[in-house]
């Protein structure tokens, strides 16, 4: 597995692949690699020739009083969890790599689709995702990006990028990875203690809770939205920053549940903020 650490070199060397007729994927990870991005690696390797992770924690999607310097990182065990893959290059840049000193130039999605659900209480999140996001595709060039459904804010809003900035790149979003007992994997499920860890289930079970509901026929989301708040207020460890429904593609809010639709939840956990949703489409 080839490591990069400069555009340069990853440019030289996506060139030479493209000599050799080669389709190439790409991942972006913030590194302390679990199952759920190693899903999106395997995804990757079959539908593409060579596929390019990056890693890197990007410092403009976090706000001050988030977790940057706390962030996990263990690049070497990243790395031996990537070569298992089969994946062809990390891209593991230094902050200074892609933003040099000077740099004033931002990615933003200017609607509501930035500013609801996750957006409501990070700001700024949404426009260093784009941007980071832009110059990785810019970067590498890939044919396709895979992107994990457990961050659907994200993807609803990176597929908009690409449709708004008509990038030449196919936009795949890959299931949601959980744990035998159905936490969704996440880095941060590290910061949870074990009473944490166990008190963290009520955020998938109101993902189960709300499925089910869907599937017996009810379509009024506030219905469905009050069974799971419910569910989850029952938990002494849980602070709900929100649950909502929404159009899947939009992220306008929904009063009845038609077409594609994503409900979508943000918990507290102690001090770890966990997020979780499920699809549904009519």
């Amino acid at each position: 597995m080839i490591i990069a650490t400069t555009i340069a070199e990853v440019r030289t060397q996506v060139a030479e692949w493209r000599r050799q007729g080669v389709t190439v994927g790409l991942v972006p990870t913030m590194g302390y690699l679990h199952e759920g991005h190693l899903s999106l690696l395997l995804s990757g390797g079959a539908q593409c020739d060579r596929t390019v992770a990056s890693v890197f924690v990007n410092p403009t999607q976090f706000g001050p009083n988030e977790d940057f310097d706390a962030y996990p990182r263990d690049f070497e065990r990243d790395c031996a969890l990537l070569e298992r893959t089969g994946c062809a290059m990390v891209f593991h840049p230094e902050a200074e790599e892609l933003y040099p000193d000077g740099f004033c130039t931002y990615v933003e999605n200017d609607s509501d689709m930035a500013r609801v659900l996750c957006g409501r209480t990070r700001p700024i999140h949404f426009r260093g995702v784009c941007t980071v996001v832009s110059k990785l595709l810019h970067i590498v060039t890939p044919d396709k990006a895979f992107f994990g459904q457990k961050d659907a804010q994200q993807l609803a809003i990176i597929r908009r990028m690409v449709r708004d900035l008509s990038m030449d790149v196919e936009i795949v979003g890959c299931p949601i990875v959980r744990e035998p007992d159905g936490l969704a994997k996440s880095s941060r499920n590290i910061y949870l203690n074990p009473q944490e860890r166990q008190a963290a289930l009520c955020l998938s079970k109101a993902v189960t809770l709300g499925q089910k509901l869907v599937t017996e026929g009810q379509r009024d989301a506030k219905t469905i939205l009050s069974a799971m708040l419910a569910l989850i207020d029952a938990e002494p460890l849980a602070q709900i920053e929100y649950v909502s429904a929404v159009d899947g593609n939009t992220l306008a809010p929904i009063q009845r549940l038609s077409g594609t639709v994503l409900v979508a939840m943000a918990v507290y956990i102690g001090k770890t903020r966990l997020i979780d949703n499920f699809s549904w489409e009519e």
